[in-house]
């Protein structure tokens, strides 16, 4: 049975979905964020380059886009355009309530 385990992967840790907002440069660096410090950074800074790249790509396909709303099942991400940066802002579907 010890020989199962090598091919197990580990499960991924639970991270509770994040409320609070965020800027980064057209380089995509973090600027400021008000976002709690147990959101990884990495999935920070993925979220922002893949909304700087939408609006570049729309740039560059001279669509007017200022503004970008991704609605998920259970997160919504908001995003505007900021010369080149932009601001984006985190909000869950549901309000976020303490465990008991």
């Amino acid at each position: 049975m010890g020989l199962l385990n090598l091919f197990s992967k580990p499960a991924p840790a639970l991270v509770r979905l994040p409320s609070g907002s965020f800027t980064v440069d057209r380089g995509g660096h973090i600027l400021v964020a008000t976002l709690p410090s147990s959101f990884p950074a990495a999935r920070v800074q993925e979220i922002g380059r893949a909304v700087l790249e939408a609006f570049r790509e729309a740039q560059a396909a001279q669509l007017p886009l200022s503004e970008l709303v991704i609605h998920y099942a259970s997160l919504k991400i908001s995003a505007r355009e900021m010369r080149g940066g932009a601001m984006i802002y985190l909000a869950p579907k549901t309000p976020i309530t303490p465990l008991k």
